[in-house]
């Protein structure tokens, strides 16, 4: 391909999405590129504060669980304070607790103030999806949410590289490194992102049509997707919670599982772009079917895996299978949402990957020590085919997509961008 062209599919890729979504764009990035605390936090406890590896599992739980206690709350914020509101509140309450946690010596301390951090760094998640909704047209949501999964991960592959010499200088200066940039990411969200939550009609208050978490729950389409969404999530956290004990147990060394793993971040990074230019405007239905079924056999084939090279090579098929799935499932989710209840919609989104990821650790320990890693990567399988066949049902005869509102709060609003 010469470079006139990479140029061409460049811009193409970036054109036309409003200005807006670039600096929601550099928020994500900027608050990703400063994501050390979840990289180091096990060697943190372990070597540096000298706890128990038990007690550095208790503490990544409680992380987790603040995720998931957070998702739905800041999904409500999301609705009723509105977009901005909502992120301004999350980011700067991250920035004081992941700071705060820098400073803590005692077990119970650390342990509340990590659960903590879990919660509010999580509650920026819905607010950034609905906003994201809001500001970028239906044809370009999928370009849009896969620039912005881009995004998250060039950060976290940059920022995992500098965690470890960070830690080798002071794991305190990681704590206040991210926090400042946790800050930064406010900042940039107070000074150049008004608020873009539809105003409602006067039809639509009159008819007094709001929607709660009740709408959310008894919507069984989207409810649905949900747990499809939760199953996909089970697969793809073994990359980070299976594999590498599975890996361990085959006599493979960490630095082994660093170069498989590796392999994830560079093809995000150098596939995601092009990739979505190619799905971009293809059948939704048929690409979750066939990530789904990418991820689980993907996964599936770790059981043939016995060298680097063979685990590398499933890492690349399901790692094409997230590349797929992220920007397809999440402009689903806004598809299927109501404009006025994107917030809550997404909360449920955030959830069901919460809860994924407290999941996911137990049921691969539990599988790998009683019937062997093996049945892990068989179990992988049969949850990627199942996904595919509720997708399959799911998404016969989807909505429209809905539009962006005749005249958004952006472009009446323009005084707020300024402030």
């Amino acid at each position: 391909m010469s470079p006139a062209t990479l140029r061409r599919a460049l811009r193409e890729s970036v054109s036309g999405l409003p200005r807006e979504f670039w600096w929601l764009w550099t928020s994500t990035l900027v608050n990703r590129l400063g994501a050390f605390v979840a990289t180091f936090m096990a060697l943190y406890l372990t070597l540096d504060r000298g706890y128990s590896a038990a007690f550095a599992g208790l503490v990544a739980s409680l992380h987790g669980l603040g995720g998931v206690v957070s998702s739905v709350g800041a999904g409500v914020m999301t609705d009723r304070l509105g977009r901005r509101p909502t992120l301004l509140i999350a980011q700067t309450s991250t920035a004081a607790s992941v700071a705060l946690l820098g400073f803590m010596h005692h077990p119970v301390a650390i342990a509340a103030v990590a659960f903590l951090v879990g919660m509010t760094s999580n509650a920026s998640r819905p607010a950034v999806q609905a906003m994201m909704a809001d500001i970028v047209r239906p044809e370009d949501r999928v370009r849009a949410f896969s620039l912005n999964y881009w995004a998250i991960n060039l950060g976290f592959a940059i920022s995992s590289m500098a965690a470890g010499f960070i830690a080798e200088f002071s794991y305190l200066a990681g704590f206040l490194l991210e926090a400042g940039m946790t800050a930064a990411c406010a900042i940039v969200v107070f000074l150049k992102l008004p608020e873009s939550r539809p105003e409602r009609t006067p039809t639509e208050k009159a008819a007094d049509n709001e929607v709660g978490l009740g709408t959310v729950l008894r919507d069984r389409r989207y409810m649905g997707v949900v747990a499809l969404s939760f199953l996909i999530a089970l697969v793809f956290q073994q990359g980070a919670v299976g594999l590498p004990v599975a890996m361990g147990e085959a006599g493979f060394t960490p630095a082994d599982y660093g170069m498989a793993i590796a392999v994830n971040g560079i093809l995000i990074v150098a596939l995601q772009i092009p990739v979505t230019r190619y799905i971009q405007h293809r059948d939704p239905r048929r690409l979750l079917v066939i990530s789904s079924l990418l991820a689980g056999y993907g996964f599936g084939l770790t059981a043939f895996a016995g060298s680097i090279g063979v685990f590398a090579l499933t890492v690349c098929v399901w790692t094409l299978a997230e590349i797929v799935n992220a920007p397809t499932q999440t402009s689903l989710v806004v598809r299927l949402s109501p404009v006025h209840g994107r917030g809550r919609y997404q909360g449920m989104y955030t959830l069901s990957w919460a809860v994924a990821s407290l999941v996911a650790p137990l049921m691969s320990g539990l599988i790998i020590d009683h019937y062997g890693a093996e049945w892990l990567w068989g179990l992988c399988a049969v949850v990627g085919t199942l996904a595919a066949v509720g997708y399959s049902v799911l998404m016969r005869r989807l909505p429209a997509e809905n539009p962006l509102p005749a005249e958004p709060p952006l472009a009446a609003k323009p005084e707020v961008s300024a402030a």
